[in-house]
């Protein structure tokens, strides 16, 4: 799926993000929600951390 995308192709990942959300649309909505929870950070600080762990 998505990530399979990511992989193989060459664009940035938010471009893909912008080719697969229509504009205003929920998927869009969802994610701006996301975003604007500090999703992104914690995301990382997670990744970041199992790194450490592992």
């Amino acid at each position: 799926g998505a990530a399979k995308m990511l992989l193989d192709s060459e664009q940035h990942p938010g471009q893909l993000k912008d080719n697969v959300c229509s504009p205003g649309g929920a998927t869009i909505h969802a994610l701006h929600f996301l975003e604007s929870g500090g999703f992104r950070s914690l995301l990382i600080n997670a990744v970041e951390a199992s790194c450490i762990r592992t």
